[in-house]
């Protein structure tokens, strides 16, 4: 199923989809993305949407799926880290930072790290704080082919496979986030995308 981003109920069924623990593809600040409900322990049900997303992927699909969260300060719900302030004002943006997760967080069962993104998109961030929860976020692409950026080669590709796109018009020449890791205070560049840090 495809629906219109700017169409009047379009939160309202994303965010109903993603309740169900469905793949849905929403296009972001940077690329469009595979997106699902993350996993915690408050939830009764299990949806395991991180396999389901490495799964339409593919088998090589290893990488760790980056979270994206509606408030900056959102992250401290997960770390305690020390973030640089001058990072932290830049969100929200396209810039993604990977953090230590504390032990007594729910995510802390499952990984060590975390990479979390607080989107510069203000109708993605409503839909994040509406599921009281974060969302996993990965580019659209089989693992080891491009990134797709046009609307008709992603629902020809993916829509049998996922519960809902969001069509956003293409996005031929979007540049992916920034991503830095934050280790004892200390930023490190571990790619260079649209935003300087």
């Amino acid at each position: 199923m495809i629906i219109v981003k700017n169409d009047e109920n379009s939160v309202f069924r994303v965010v109903q989809a993603v309740e169900q623990g469905k793949v849905v593809i929403l296009p972001t600040d940077t690329v469009y993305g595979f997106s699902g409900i993350v996993d915690l322990k408050c939830f009764p049900k299990k949806f395991h949407t991180d396999s389901l997303i490495r799964s339409i992927k593919g088998r090589s699909e290893t990488k760790p799926l980056i979270q994206l969260i509606a408030k900056p300060e959102d992250i401290y719900d997960y770390t305690d880290d020390a973030i640089p302030r001058s990072l932290l004002d830049k969100w929200p943006c396209a810039l993604t930072i990977i953090v230590n997760i504390k032990k007594e967080c729910p995510l802390a069962d499952v990984q060590t790290t975390v990479a979390f993104r607080c989107p510069g998109d203000e109708w993605l961030r409503t839909i994040i704080g509406l599921c009281n929860a974060p969302l996993y976020s990965t580019s659209v692409n089989r693992s080891g082919k491009p990134v797709l950026s046009r609307v008709a080669d992603i629902r020809n590709e993916f829509e049998l496979e996922t519960g809902l796109i969001v069509d956003d018009g293409d996005k031929l020449h979007s540049v992916p986030s920034t991503i830095v890791s934050v280790q004892d205070g200390m930023m490190h560049v571990i790619r260079q995308g649209s935003i300087v840090v």
